[in-house]
C-alpha cells in the first residue's frame, strides 16, 4: 500500500479512538454526575469534539488534493462524516443534560453510555483492521458484534421510554428524558452506520 493510502486508514483509526475518548469521558461524567459542574463537563466534551473536527478536516483537505485514492474518494469522505457524526452526537448527549438542567441520573442512562463505550471501542477495532480489508478475517466479526450491541441500545431504549411514560408525573422530566435517551438511541444508531458504510465500501472493492 502506498504511503499516501495510509495516510486515510490511519485517519479513520485516529477518528474513532477520538470518538470512544468522547463516549468514555460521557460515562466518567454521568457516573459522578454534578450539575454544577455541568458547564465545566461541556467545554471538555467540546475540547475532544473539536480534536475530532481537525483530523475530518485533514482528511478534506487531503482529498481535495488526491489524484488517487485507495477506494472511491466518495466513500472516504462519507466515512469521514460517519465516524465524525459519532463523537458530535455523544457531545450532543451531554449538551441536552445542560439544556435541560437535569439534576441527577438514572441506572438506565449510565447503561446506556457504557454500550457507546462499547460500540466505540468496537469501531477502534474495525477501524485498526479495515486497511487490510481485503484479507482481514475480523472485520465481518467486528460487523456484527456492532449490530448486537445496537440492538441492546434498542432494547434499553424501548424499556427505559415505557417505564418513563407508566411513571412520570411531571412534564419536563418526561419531555427532557425523552430527548436524552432519543439522543443516545441516534448515537448507538451513527455507531451502527459507521460499520454499514465500511461492509458497502468492502463490497465494491472485493
Amino acid at each position: 500500500m502506498a504511503k499516501g493510502d495510509k495516510f486515510y486508514f490511519e485517519n479513520f483509526a485516529s477518528c474513532t479512538e477520538i470518538a470512544k475518548k468522547a463516549a468514555s469521558y460521557l460515562v466518567k461524567s454521568l457516573e459522578s454526575y454534578d450539575p454544577a459542574s455541568i458547564e465545566v463537563m461541556l467545554v471538555e466534551m467540546h475540547k475532544i469534539e473539536h480534536t475530532a473536527d481537525q483530523k475530518k478536516h485533514e482528511l478534506n483537505e487531503a482529498l481535495a488534493k488526491a489524484f488517487v485514492t485507495p477506494v472511491d474518494r466518495e466513500d472516504l469522505d462519507m466515512l469521514s462524516h460517519t465516524i465524525d457524526d459519532v463523537t458530535d452526537k455523544l457531545e450532543e448527549i451531554l449538551q441536552k443534560f445542560y439544556i435541560y438542567n437535569v439534576q441527577s441520573v438514572t441506572p438506565a442512562v449510565i447503561e446506556f453510555a457504557k454500550n457507546l463505550v462499547r460500540s466505540c471501542e468496537l469501531l477502534c477495532a474495525l477501524m485498526a483492521e479495515f486497511e487490510n480489508f481485503k484479507r482481514s478475517k475480523k472485520i465481518r466479526d467486528y460487523i456484527i458484534e456492532l449490530n448486537d450491541v445496537e440492538e441492546e441500545c434498542d432494547r434499553l431504549y424501548l424499556k427505559s421510554m415505557r417505564e418513563l411514560t407508566l411513571n412520570s408525573s411531571d412534564v419536563l422530566t418526561t419531555i427532557s428524558q425523552r430527548e436524552i435517551f432519543e439522543c443516545f438511541e441516534a448515537c448507538a444508531d451513527a455507531c451502527e452506520h459507521v460499520s454499514e458504510c465500511v461492509g458497502s465500501v468492502i463490497m465494491k472493492n472485493t
